[in-house]
C-alpha cells in the first residue's frame, strides 16, 4: 500500500466515525470498515492489537441499549478517533 493510498484509506475511515458519531452510519457498519481497512494500513503492530481490542468492545458495548458499567460507547467511539490521530501522525512520518 502506498503512502498516498493508506492516507486515503485512514481518512475513509475516519469519515465513517464521524458518520458513525453523528449518528447517520450503524456501528455495525463502522466496525466492519474499520475491521478490514485498519489490517492493511502500514502500521506497526501495536496499533493492530489496540485497535482489535477497542473494536471488540465496541461491538460488546452494542449489545446494550444503554451505557454499561464495563463499555462506554462514547468512550470507546473517542478513543477511536484518538487511534485515528496517532495513525494518521505514524503515517505521515513514514512518509
Amino acid at each position: 500500500m502506498t503512502h498516498q493510498t493508506a492516507l486515503e484509506t485512514l481518512n475513509r475511515m475516519t469519515a465513517t466515525l464521524t458518520a458513525c458519531v453523528q449518528g447517520s452510519v450503524p456501528q455495525s457498519t463502522l466496525i466492519q470498515q474499520w475491521r478490514t481497512d485498519g489490517p492493511l494500513l502500514p502500521l506497526p503492530d501495536k496499533f493492530a492489537l489496540v485497535l482489535g481490542d477497542l473494536l471488540d468492545r465496541m461491538e460488546a458495548s452494542a449489545l446494550f441499549s444503554e451505557e454499561s458499567c464495563s463499555f462506554s460507547q462514547k468512550g470507546l467511539l473517542d478513543n477511536l478517533q484518538l487511534w485515528a490521530d496517532k495513525a494518521h501522525i505514524k503515517l505521515s512520518q513514514q512518509a
